[in-house]
């Protein structure tokens, strides 16, 4: 992408194009953040079930030194005390996996939620291209990975240092301990560096995901055209919804005027507005309008009207009122009974007296 390209997208990404990125696996995630949940997970074990997990450990193998000498040597027997001893050594160790596994989780959870997508591992061409790997392996964001790593380890392990220099010097009195002064000692020093490593690390964790979200949005940033052909695509072209629009105003017209024929009289203003009008007492509680119209599409009834006898009436304020308080294929309120009754019965009355004639 050129530079000037990437100059233009000045416009934070849409709903849909967060959506879309979603659905491809884009998302902002923070491996600090995973890193930092597993520390806790340590810490919590440690603190916790320390001692009991490390003596259900130290057991086995301790039975194991203990009766090394009168141990048969042949493979058989051998195989077996290994697969008892490793076998106690990871049932001792499997809930201290589960919490890591589930802390693991769970960070990734809720940084992205529960996200099922296979387009990260899809095959495509740029990801097995040694000139697009080269490109990636020298970017920026890289390059800021790189030194974050190298300052991540420089700030752990300076804390780590300044926790532990000042146990060095109770060495000599560590290893004349018993096992379980000496388990319980190795507790307290594992739970002072894991707390000031966590604590760094919560920090990092923090800093590294406000960071991710940042970079994340301004990946997926958009010019204002990529909103406009958006807008577009997700609305329809203005241009094919004002066609559409258009079509379907003039076949509603065309329906329209179809109706005009079979109307009974046509109330106008009298150039202004025209409102068609037809009663059947059979199948309407009230007279209905079939069709209303202002101006051009007025003088069209009164033309319609002409050609096949229906009656026309000038009513200025009855027009007026039908024309904007009546919709299409509705019958009139009730407040406008008595004028058009009188109107019907005269058209009744005019439509007599030209049969005996």
């Amino acid at each position: 992408m050129s530079d000037q390209d990437q100059s233009e997208k000045t416009e934070e990404p849409t709903p849909k194009k967060l959506s879309e990125a979603r659905k491809k696996g884009q998302i902002a995630t923070s491996k600090e953040v995973n890193s930092f949940a597993v520390l806790l997970g340590a810490a919590l074990i440690i603190g916790i079930a320390g001692p009991f997990v490390a003596l259900r450990v130290y057991s086995p193998l301790a039975g194991l030194v203990e009766k090394a000498g009168t141990m048969a040597v042949d493979q058989g027997s051998s195989g077996d005390i290994l697969f008892e001893v490793f076998g106690s050594v990871i049932i001792a160790m499997a809930p201290v996996f589960v919490v890591f596994i589930v802390l693991a989780l769970a960070a990734s959870m809720g940084q992205s939620g529960i996200l099922f997508t296979t387009e990260p591992i899809s095959p495509k061409l740029d990801k097995i291209s040694p000139i697009k790997g080269f490109g990636r392996l020298f970017a920026v964001r890289s390059l800021v990975e790189f030194l974050k790593g190298i300052a991540k380890m420089g700030v752990v392990g300076a804390v780590a240092v300044i926790l532990v220099m000042p146990e060095l010097d109770r060495l000599e009195t560590i290893v004349q301990m018993d096992v379980r002064q000496l388990l319980e000692e190795i507790q307290t020093l594992l739970m002072r560096l894991l707390i000031g490593v966590t604590s760094i690390m919560a920090i990092i964790a923090v800093a590294d995901y406000i960071y991710q979200k940042y970079e994340h949005t301004k990946q997926l940033k958009m010019s204002r055209q990529e909103i406009r052909d958006e807008h577009k695509q997700s609305e329809g072209d203005p241009h094919v919804k004002a066609r559409l629009r258009q079509i379907r105003h003039e076949r509603a017209r065309q329906r329209m005027m179809a109706a005009v024929p079979q109307a009974d009289v046509i109330v106008t203003n009298p150039t202004h507005f025209a409102v068609a009008l037809k009663y059947d007492t059979a199948v309407m509680a009230a007279p209905t309008v079939v069709a209303k119209g202002v101006d051009n599409v007025a003088f069209r009834i009164r033309e319609v009207a002409e050609e096949h006898n229906v009656p026309i009436v000038e009513n200025p304020p009855l027009a007026r009122a039908l024309f904007g308080g009546v919709e299409l294929d509705q019958q009139i309120p009730e407040e406008h009974y008595q004028a058009v009754a009188q109107i019907i019965s005269y058209v009744y009355r005019l439509k007599g007296n030209r049969a005996s004639a």
